[in-house]
């Protein structure tokens, strides 16, 4: 079966981390006779330094036609604190977000047995741990209006604004990855303070009537950032708004020792896309030095999403393969480190022989 997969490689090291998280899907297409026709989008600074768009029409149009978008990453050190740039990379990614409607952005967080040293926490602590922080992720603050600042530039106002239907549409999916797993719900929220928390809470109970086969806990932002670092292996499933789960979803990351090996998936009303979760690493761009396993873990989520269960669990066997076998990049190796192309091609090459 033909599949069309949106490429965006963005900027940094991103046309390297997708060019190696496409060599596995390739290899994956010839092992299971599928085949992926990959087409090329621009975005980000590079997009900017095109056409002057971080997210052009004709990109947006390329991801609407795709079964799904395979994205590196975005962002460019001349835009940062630059009081003369109009428009700066990340507003792609939110533009993206906002256009295919990817009101989920869904994060698993796994410690790997050869990187439990490499977490800042004691191993102990993080040995075992294997969550899932599922971010609503096109509501909230970051969308909500008005916002500004005053004439005299000393006051700034941001609003947060919820809906009903927005917390439904993304608790439900919590509950579906619960029901797939542990059977266990962990709703984060500020009720104590926030009134659009006490929405998302009320509308959450009113639903536990429909899930009664998963057990639902509440449990305030500040509480969850502390408990998350004091006993990691107690989550399965969390569920929160874009602010709360753009924190947490980060705070979780470093659990694993490196973000270079943390997928995520935004999930969409018309197409999703699947990313690594670090940034550019522009420093690293084109030096071969960059860890591909989470755009490769990405690519497993995206096959998946395809109903290609079977091929996605091949992809992680690779990936912990690789990180067995001692084939991985500098930043998590023990000994000798293998550059962002080897890497691929080992993956690959274990794919089609395995």
């Amino acid at each position: 079966m033909a599949y069309k997969i949106a490429k965006l490689p963005g900027d940094g090291i991103g046309p390297e981390i997708v060019e190696q998280a496409e060599k596995v899907m390739n290899a994956i297409g010839e092992k299971y006779n599928h085949e992926f026709r990959f087409e090329f989008g621009i975005t980000g600074a590079t997009a900017i330094d095109q056409v002057g768009n971080p997210y052009p029409e004709e990109t947006h149009q390329l991801c609407m036609d795709a079964d799904a978008v395979l994205f590196g990453a975005i962002g460019d050190p001349k835009f940062d604190n630059n009081p003369k740039a109009k428009v700066r990379p990340e507003q792609g990614l939110l533009e993206m977000r906002k256009r295919l409607q990817l009101f989920a952005n869904i994060r698993p967080v796994r410690t790997f047995e050869s990187l439990l040293d490499k977490s800042p926490l004691r191993a102990d602590l993080v040995k075992g741990a294997d969550f899932i922080v599922i971010r609503e992720l096109t509501g909230g603050v970051y969308y909500g209006e008005p916002r500004g600042r005053s004439e005299d530039g000393n006051k700034a106002y941001d609003t947060t604004i919820y809906t009903r239907d927005e917390v439904v549409r993304i608790t439900e999916l919590a509950f579906d990855y619960a029901r797939k797993r542990k059977k266990k719900l962990t709703a984060i929220d500020k009720a104590n303070v926030l009134a659009t928390s006490r929405l998302w809470r009320q509308t959450i109970q009113e639903m536990e009537k429909d899930y009664q086969d998963v057990e639902v806990e509440y449990m305030l932002v500040d509480n969850a950032a502390m408990q998350i670092i004091q006993w990691p292996t107690k989550f399965d499933v969390m569920v929160t708004e874009n602010m709360f789960g753009d924190i947490l979803s980060d705070e979780s990351s470093v659990i694993t020792g490196s973000l270079g090996m943390l997928p995520s998936a935004s999930i969409g009303i018309h197409t999703s896309v699947f990313e690594p979760i670090h940034g550019s690493f522009p420093q690293g761009a084109g030096k071969d030095i960059a860890n591909p396993l989470a755009t490769v873990l990405s690519a497993a989520m995206l096959l998946e999403s395809l109903n290609l269960v079977e091929e996605a669990r091949k992809v992680e066997a690779a990936v912990d393969a690789s990180m067995n076998a001692g084939v991985v990049t500098q930043d998590i190796t023990r000994g000798k480190a293998y550059g962002t192309k080897a890497v691929g091609d080992w993956l690959a090459n274990y794919i089609l022989k395995s």
